[in-house]
């Protein structure tokens, strides 16, 4: 006679194995070591917390079936070989159709060929222009770019704080190259030109060179726009060393809390930073947290954003009733309009500027850093900074 606990215990386990929920992977990717750890953490994260809110409702149900969401995330190192060597991971080995990520425009550009052709959704931060259009279908920016925010904030600084001439660092890449055409063309439109420019490799740490040449020809202000948030800390620490008393500002990227980590506040007290939230904002808030009780550190400004399109990304899946046609998903993604995210009422836009409407369209602010913390001083839309 067989053991009736031993035939219960397989009946149990045939039906828990019936009735195992699916699994639904979710690609992250982005530079999670070195000095743009903050961001790439910050797409990780918030693909992560968008996910566990789906989980703990029993997961994501998308026609009748519901799904255990998994994030699995590398490192591509900001560098655009190990990109490579990332998706494909996640394309080949952990069929992944929808990727949280990457950060910059090199490493963009160098994954677009493989999950456009893949037919692999990616929501990426990287700032260069060619990171979308219509011959990416499956490239969206749940981000603003420097393209997008630099005219009306820069226009904002020079009336509000009375800047003469500006100088800037910048990275030698695909995305420094890119923000210095933006940020020449809306210094110039202010009437306050971006006098001084400076490029080096990601990876240098002594700025002490190349801020005494800016330095030397009168710059009253220092432009941070481009940089990691631990390399914008660099700078901050070594120009004031040097002995820099005017104006900093960074007019796109928020990097605040790494900025000050490194600098001190001292160095960083009334600095004038791009803010894509406000942390007044209850919402905000409570996810920023939320981020510092889970993870043990200081929530990345740029976090939310994938938070929020990362659940734009679970609607759009539940309103095409697929987790595999990204084409249907692509679809419903880009029909979301209104969508009331943490970030504030959110839209696609970008037709006229990349030739697709794959670009977010989110209020943002500028904020001026006090103690080491970020106060609001203007509201920002694309059009106006007040």
């Amino acid at each position: 006679m067989k053991n009736p606990w031993v035939m219960a215990g397989a009946l149990l386990l045939a039906t828990g194995g019936a009735h195992a929920q699916e699994v639904l992977k979710i690609g992250a990717m982005g530079s999670l070591s070195g000095p743009g750890a903050a961001w790439g953490q910050a797409i990780q994260y918030g693909a992560e917390l968008a996910a566990e809110d789906v989980n703990a409702k029993g997961g994501l149900e998308v026609a009748g079936k519901k799904y255990r969401v998994q994030v699995i995330a590398y490192d591509d190192k900001y560098q655009a070989n190990e990109a490579v060597t990332a998706v494909n991971r996640l394309i080949f080995e952990d069929k992944v159709k929808f990727i949280i990520g990457p950060m910059g425009g090199a490493t963009q550009l160098a994954i677009a060929p493989i999950t456009e052709k893949a037919k692999v959704i990616t929501m990426t931060m990287a700032f260069t222009p060619l990171a979308l259009g219509p011959d990416k279908p499956y490239s969206f920016r749940p981000i603003l770019t420097t393209s997008e925010t630099a005219p009306a904030q820069i226009a904002w600084v020079a009336k509000t704080m009375g800047i003469k001439k500006v100088g800037a660092l910048f990275p030698n890449d695909e995305t420094g190259q890119k923000i210095i055409v933006d940020l020449e063309k809306a210094y110039s439109r202010a009437g306050t030109p971006l006098a001084a420019k400076e490029l080096f490799e990601r990876d240098r740490l002594d700025m002490a060179p190349l801020l005494t040449r800016l330095m030397a020809q009168g710059v009253d202000a220092i432009e941070l726009d481009g940089n990691a948030p631990t390399t914008s800390g660099l700078i901050v620490k070594q120009a004031r060393e040097l002995g820099f008393k005017g104006l900093i500002l960074r007019s796109g990227g928020p990097a605040t809390p790494e900025i000050v980590s490194v600098a001190g506040k001292r160095a960083t007290e009334g600095m004038i930073v791009y803010s894509p939230l406000d942390l007044a904002n209850p919402a905000i808030k409570a996810y920023a947290d939320r981020y510092q009780k889970q993870y043990k550190k200081p929530m990345n400004g740029f976090s939310p954003s994938f938070y929020d399109a990362t659940h734009m990304l679970f609607q759009a899946m539940a309103q095409a009733g697929t987790v595999t046609d990204t084409d249907k998903v692509g679809a419903a993604l880009a029909a979301i309009k209104n969508y009331p995210g943490i970030m504030g009422t959110t839209n696609w836009t970008g037709k006229q500027a990349y030739g697709i409407d794959h670009q977010v369209d989110v209020p943002y602010y500028l904020a001026e850093v006090k103690d080491g913390k970020e106060i609001i001083r203007a509201h920002c839309t694309v059009q106006a900074c007040e």
